[in-house]
C-alpha cells in the first residue's frame, strides 16, 4: 500500500482541522496521527475525553481515502461506508460521518 507523500499528510490535517471547527464545536481539538497507509482521527471533548472516530487509508489520491469507523464496543477500527453508499471518500466526509455517530448528530448522515 502506498504511503502519503508529506504534502498530502499536511493537507489532510488541515482539512480535518478546518472542517472540526466548521462543523463540530462539540470537539475541542482534533488529533490526525500517520502510520504507514493509515490516518488515525481522534477527537477530544470538552471534559478531556479523547474519542477514537476513524481511520483512513490512502489510495493514492489526496482527496480519496478508504474509511473505517472506530467500533467501541470491539476497540477496534472496521471498514465501512459512507452515507453515500461509497466505501471511501473525502477527509470531511468521513469525520462528519464519525462525528455523527459518536457526537449523536444523524444530520451528518443526509446527503445534500
Amino acid at each position: 500500500m502506498p504511503t502519503p507523500p508529506e504534502s498530502t499528510k499536511a493537507s489532510l490535517s488541515y482539512r480535518v482541522h478546518a472542517r472540526a471547527r466548521e462543523r463540530w464545536p462539540a470537539l475541542t481539538s482534533v488529533d490526525v496521527r500517520f502510520h504507514g497507509s493509515f490516518a488515525y482521527i481522534t477527537g477530544q471533548l470538552p471534559d478531556g475525553t479523547t474519542q477514537p472516530l476513524c481511520r483512513l487509508r490512502y489510495g493514492g489520491y489526496a482527496n480519496q481515502w478508504g474509511f473505517a469507523i472506530y467500533l467501541a464496543s470491539k476497540d477496534k477500527y472496521e471498514d465501512s461506508f459512507l452515507p453515500d453508499g461509497n466505501p471511501a471518500g473525502t477527509a470531511e466526509e468521513a469525520l462528519d460521518c464519525a462525528c455523527g455517530l459518536y457526537l449523536n448528530d444523524p444530520t451528518a448522515w443526509t446527503t445534500d
